[in-house]
């Protein structure tokens, strides 16, 4: 069931079977082109494109709480349209977090501008980077100059403080750091944790051991761009380093935390039937 739907079903629910607390929930699931993905005409592209199969949003997480009101969004993508509607119904949420400035997760925030939203002073958290970039570089500095967006900085290891229990936490990950530094987020509720990295090179270039802090959670929601070195014939995969999906299973093999897998490139046949791939609508309870 795609989330628009299960939003609506919820929404409609008795107060009695209204979702307590805090909850994750699932946007997007595709890398930062989604699925259909420009420039490919093969499967699963053609088949989407031809309505065989749905399309697949681009990675991100919602997060929300039914019994405060409030919803918060991590990563603006291309999707932010389809994915506001399916966390808010269209509203501007309470806040976004921002993983880092690749295409797939902060080019989203356009939408808040005049020309579509008008949004009202919409928190938006990321690394000193990472607001520097927002507010030096255009367009992005017009949002910030019209105060369609705040920025608000977020310190690596440092927890926000949101209301009813919960916590986010940024922790830097190595990634290809063009423009800003990447990071990914502990979440944490009264419930259950949850440790969302969508994109990072390589575990072992981490200053932590990926399985000591499987160890501290519940679930992961973790890099899952490429299952195969041989996936991108025409181009060296070596040039956008992500671990494969077998290293990352191998990594965290025995800890408490379950895996499940985020940021799935087109081309990673597991977009459409891996077993431990996240799927759109899916919710956790924090």
């Amino acid at each position: 069931m795609r989330l628009f739907l299960l939003i609506a079903l919820l929404s409609a629910a008795p107060a009695s079977q209204t979702p307590k607390g805090w909850q994750l929930v699932v946007l997007g699931i595709a890398q930062d082109g989604g699925m259909p993905h420009a420039g490919c005409t093969k499967s699963p592209c053609a088949d989407a494109r031809a309505g065989k199969r749905p399309a697949e949003k681009v990675s991100c997480v919602g997060l929300m709480n039914r019994e405060l009101g409030l919803a918060y969004i991590i990563d603006a993508t291309p999707d932010f349209p389809a994915q506001l509607h399916a966390l808010t119904g269209g509203q501007a949420p309470d806040g976004i977090f921002l993983t880092h400035a690749h295409i797939g997760h902060y080019t989203g925030l356009m939408y808040l501008g005049k020309e579509v939203m008008a949004a009202k002073s919409v928190p938006v958290y990321g690394t000193e980077r990472m607001t520097e970039f927002l507010k030096r570089n255009g367009p992005w500095s017009l949002l910030v100059d019209n105060r369609y967006i705040e920025l608000r900085t977020l310190t690596p290891d440092h927890a926000v403080a949101l209301p009813g229990g919960l916590r986010i936490t940024p922790m830097l990950v190595p990634h290809r750091d063009e423009f800003t530094d990447t990071v990914g987020f502990l979440i944490e509720g009264p419930r259950a944790k949850v440790l969302f990295i969508p994109d990072i090179d390589k575990w072992e270039k981490w200053s932590r051991r990926v399985r000591d802090v499987a160890d501290g959670v519940d679930y992961l929601l973790l890099d899952g761009t490429f299952g195969s070195m041989a996936e991108l014939p025409n181009r060296n995969i070596a040039d956008v380093p992500h671990p494969l999906m077998s290293e990352t299973r191998k990594q965290v093999k025995g800890t408490r935390a379950k895996l499940w897998f985020i940021h799935v490139n087109h081309s990673n046949p597991a977009l459409v039937d891996g077993k431990d791939v996240a799927r759109e609508g899916m919710t956790f309870e924090l």
